[in-house]
């Protein structure tokens, strides 16, 4: 069974997509995000300023539009998931890959959670930290008394595999949080470069704003099941859906609980799609190192997926 996951912030990168333009279903894509925007989004993505890609404004699009490029080559050459997931914001690039969302519904949509997400920062300013090596109960329970000491909440963020998990709220309890996971054996708190505590509770006003937008927004029956962030469980419903895409700015991403539902789903291969390598090395931490993963990112990738 062939699972599609589709990467999220932190994958961006100078010059991605750019060669995707061979590709003519890839740059349809792409050419459309350009005209859905009404501004050249692929002249940021094929450029090689790393700086203007960083504002999560421009990063959600154009991580949405390289994936959903991707996926538009791999689907002409009909290679489409049994399973799909992605991670945050890629959530919403696997429900445009498998027909929940249109691409321009879908784009428009990115955008406005990048907006509204930045405007939450400024609201409530926060912090997030990447933990090593402390396992999910033992460092819920760190994160529980940081929230009690008074200054402040601090919840885990992403379970991105069983030695990483990110915690975020803010910054005061999210410092004495890592303070305690490294005294409780925690191996690295690594500081993330970060303008909001996303996915935590200090994210209410990007809750509250976006849901005007999707409550008007298409959503219907994907073409196979998708494992949501929040409840690491497959959905058709596009109820469900929509629900949990709003959950999702507030709540953890529970990666690790989906490649693991994945997995007893019978994924086998797992092929990620857009930028980058991250998801990839997490399949392997998360299942094991014989874990079957690909990268669909680049023309060359495409060509040796589908060769």
């Amino acid at each position: 069974m062939l699972a599609f996951l589709f990467p999220g912030q932190g994958s961006q990168a100078p010059g991605m997509a750019a060669d995707l333009t061979e590709i003519p279903e890839a740059r349809a894509i792409l050419d459309e995000a350009d005209d859905v925007l009404g501004f050249s989004l692929t002249e940021l993505m094929f450029g090689d300023d790393a700086e203007v890609l960083k504002p999560t404004e421009i990063t959600q699009p154009a991580l949405y539009a390289h994936s959903l490029a991707a996926n538009a080559a791999l689907a002409a050459r009909g290679v489409k998931p049994d399973l799909a997931a992605g991670h945050s914001l890629g959530e919403w690039s696997a429900l445009a890959a498998v027909g929940a969302l249109s691409f321009a519904d879908g784009l428009q949509a990115v955008r406005r959670r990048g907006e509204l997400m930045a405007q939450a920062g400024d609201v409530r300013p926060g912090a997030m930290s990447a933990v090593l090596g402390l396992d999910a109960e033992a460092l819920e329970a760190v994160c529980q008394e940081a929230t009690e000491a008074g200054e402040g909440e601090v919840v885990p963020a992403n379970y991105n595999d069983p030695g990483q998990i990110v915690i975020s709220g803010d910054a005061p309890a999210v410092e004495r949080a890592g303070a305690a996971a490294s005294e409780a054996g925690a191996r690295r708190v690594v500081p993330l470069p970060v303008s909001g505590a996303f996915h935590s509770p200090l994210m209410k006003f990007a809750r509250d704003g976006l849901k005007e937008t999707l409550d008007a927004l298409e959503i219907r029956v994907p073409s196979c099941p998708v494992v949501l962030n929040v409840t690491a469980e497959p959905t058709t419903d596009p109820d469900a859906i929509r629900l949990r895409l709003l959950d999702q700015l507030t709540a953890p991403v529970r990666w690790a609980q989906s490649l693991e539902r994945m997995q007893a789903e019978g994924a086998t291969r797992f092929v990620e799609v857009g930028t980058g390598k991250v998801l990839s090395g997490l399949v392997r931490r998360t299942l094991g190192r014989d874990a079957e993963t690909a990268q669909a990112g680049t023309a060359a990738e495409i060509d040796a997926l589908t060769a």
